[in-house]
């Protein structure tokens, strides 16, 4: 009896740890999935325009072109002021700078434009790659819980057939003890 007693119990734990090295298995090969995702994300392939777009739009948003294209407008508009007669190109009211400044205005926006819908696709795989970050995390929280349950289950299961085998002990004892008790 205590020889099969023993192989259940053996048996119960060699399936229980099977269980328990599958759930690690399938969590180890979920997470190595999401890993390689994020280690190597789909690499961007910059077109010549692109990266023109990135550069213009570097340069056209910063300081040093407002303070660089202020002092080309304050010296056309001191020359043209100052010069006398046929010298001055651009007289009041500056006609070609204006229109020098609308068509910049006109290319300069839609380049910036360009480099700001990368920008927006950068974010968007930034936010791809925060969710997978979040379901690997979720997927961690997952098999825990799966191991919570199944470490809990197979308690339960083995304090029931333990209390099993006291109660088929006890009745054994008192079923030897009625028959002392007929024989005296």
């Amino acid at each position: 009896m205590k020889m099969k007693l023993n192989e259940q119990v053996s048996s119960d734990e060699n399936e229980f740890l099977n269980k328990l090295h599958k759930i690690v298995a399938e969590t180890i090969k979920e997470e190595d999935l999401i890993l390689n995702n994020l280690l190597h994300p789909a690499k961007d392939v910059l077109s010549g325009g692109q990266k023109l777009s990135d550069q213009v739009a570097r340069f056209g948003g910063s300081w040093r072109f407002i303070i660089f294209f202020g002092i080309i407008l304050t010296l056309w508009i001191i020359y043209n002021v100052t010069a006398m007669g046929s010298k001055a190109f651009d007289p009041y009211p500056f006609i070609l700078m204006n229109l020098i400044l609308s068509c910049i205005a006109a290319l300069q926006a839609p380049i910036i434009m360009m480099s700001q819908n990368r920008k927006e696709e950068k974010d968007r795989m930034r936010s791809e790659n925060d969710y997978l970050i979040n379901l690997k995390a979720e997927m961690g929280i997952r098999s825990l819980h799966q191991k919570m349950d199944l470490l809990l289950g197979e308690q339960i299961k083995r304090l029931y057939d333990l209390q099993a085998i006291q109660i088929k002990k006890l009745d054994e004892v008192v079923n030897k003890l009625d028959v002392n008790q007929r024989l005296h």
